[in-house]
């Protein structure tokens, strides 16, 4: 495996089998890696760490039969814990953090599937932002277009992923931190139902459950084997959900049957879809009528007022709770200087807050996993646009833009879709069918109802046989 192109012919289950038939030795595919990740970054700034070293040592540690044995792999530089590399959170204030002791519950897993880490990818200042711009690392750039977002909080993984560095990596969504970014680079991007994917040991969920974390990839059968090889509660998880009846990699092969889908055309917010991102969805209503699933227009309810207050409630107070920490580390206090203006800002909002704030707003997001369980008994998957702009240019959503209002329109305008699906928990996927007039990926969202990653998988697989993706990657200096 010499080459870029010849790297990039597979997922990471082919490159896996590849190294155990002998095809090709671990070794080799990762040289091959870092060779197209040391030819690209430049251009696109997607790694905020080479652990290089760290990759060859692991090689030898790995189990042969696992399903990515040697598969070249990297992290999402925010709450992914890697023994031996430190985690910067994407911020200026945890950048001198010391070394993990220890790996987080997923990285064990991730581990135990066989990939090689081999570094750590650019994020915003602790995942806040839907682009990757901050103080600490730069603007990380859309492999498709240099000059636009490759979207965000999983920005570098999407870019490294789409450019080839590796076939699949390390996200965490939040608010649509995996589907975003994929939407943006032209990737298949799931998140899974909340508590699907364990946060611990450290924490026993990310964001008051808003968060999970999962993989950006190429191919879907790579998001659904990594998915199988990760799911599943661990010790002293504070709840989990329902386990799957059968691996999700048998799913991506089998037919979905006839469903009911909502096409939501507009999300609750009542935001304006450019004309890109319609398009999208009325090419993809049309290509699941044609696989015989019925589409009819519907609008799940809820009030995004108290909706996007709610959830910025569960945002603002944990950031605060991890600058707190940090600063306690270090044995001073936490000051406007030490993080970007965003950021900055969830602090501040946090100690406005009363003490009931919190349980409010979990009841809020409650209340509203309530309606769409609702919802769901009249259509099996909710479609929209993922995004309702094509990516948008870099500098518009830095996370140290110190005008606010104009950062928090362009968050609006942006990402009105994404964040219902983590404030129900439900599980939600992004799908590459379409780019624009200028050769910019427009992805298309579908959202299951709680615990449904089989649907998800089902339809993807379907979409991917009908559509295929996969050979449809940017031009890229070498």
């Amino acid at each position: 495996m010499s080459g870029f192109a010849e790297y990039r012919e597979y997922d990471g289950l082919g490159i896996a089998e590849l190294i155990r038939g002998r095809v090709v030795a671990a070794r080799e595919v990762l040289e091959a890696a870092i060779g197209v990740a040391e030819a690209v970054n430049p251009h696109m700034n997607a790694l905020s760490q080479k652990l290089y070293d760290l990759g060859f040592a692991a090689i030898s540690r790995v189990d042969p039969s696992a399903p990515f044995a040697g598969v070249p792999f990297l992290l999402k530089d925010v709450s992914a814990m890697l023994k031996g590399a430190r985690t910067t959170q994407g911020s200026r204030f945890f950048a001198d953090a010391p070394p993990a002791t220890s790996d987080t519950t997923l990285v064990e897993r991730f581990k135990q599937a066989g990939v090689i880490i081999f570094g750590k990818t650019t994020t915003p200042e602790l995942g806040l932002a839907p682009s990757t711009e901050t103080s600490l690392t730069g603007a990380t750039r859309n492999p498709w277009n240099l000059s636009l977002t490759a979207g965000g909080s999983s920005g570098g993984a999407a870019a490294a992923v789409a450019a080839g560095f590796a076939p699949l990596a390390h996200g965490s969504d939040g608010g649509g931190s995996i589907r975003i970014p994929a939407s943006c680079c032209g990737l298949f991007g799931l998140k899974p139902t909340r508590a699907r994917i364990p946060s611990g040991p450290l924490v026993g969920e990310g964001w008051g459950g808003l968060s999970v974390h999962h993989v950006l990839s190429r191919s879907v059968r790579d998001s659904a084997a990594m998915l199988d090889a990760t799911e599943g509660p661990a010790d002293g998880d504070p709840y989990q959900v329902q386990r799957p009846e059968r691996p999700y990699l048998e799913e991506v092969s089998a037919p979905p049957g006839r469903l009911k889908i909502a096409l939501q055309r507009r999300p609750l917010s009542g935001a304006a879809v450019a004309p890109e991102c319609e398009s999208a969805l009325e090419d993809a209503g049309r290509l699941m009528e044609s696989l015989g699933h019925s589409v009819d227009e519907a609008q799940p309810s809820g009030d995004w007022g108290e909706l996007s207050h709610a959830m910025w409630v569960l945002v603002a107070t944990n950031v605060s709770l991890s600058l707190k920490r940090r600063a306690s580390e270090l044995g001073r206090s936490v000051s406007a200087d030490d993080v970007d203006r965003v950021t900055w800002s969830a602090a501040e909002f946090s100690s406005t807050l009363d003490v009931e704030a919190y349980p409010a707003a979990l009841a809020s997001l409650h209340r509203q996993g309530r309606r769409m369980a609702a919802f769901h008994k009249s259509y099996d998957l909710v479609m929209s646009p993922t995004l309702a702009k094509p990516p948008p240019p870099l500098g518009l959503l830095r996370t140290d833009n110190h005008d606010l209002e104009a950062y928090s329109r362009e968050v609006v305008a942006f990402m009105p879709f994404t964040q219902l699906f983590n404030m129900t928990g439900q599980p939600s996927m992004t799908v590459p069918l379409y780019w624009s007039a200028a050769n910019v990926p427009i992805g298309v969202m579908f959202s299951a109802p709680f615990g449904g990653e089989a649907t998800l998988f089902r339809v993807a697989g379907q979409l991917e046989a009908a559509r295929p993706w996969f050979h449809r990657v940017p031009s890229l200096p070498q």
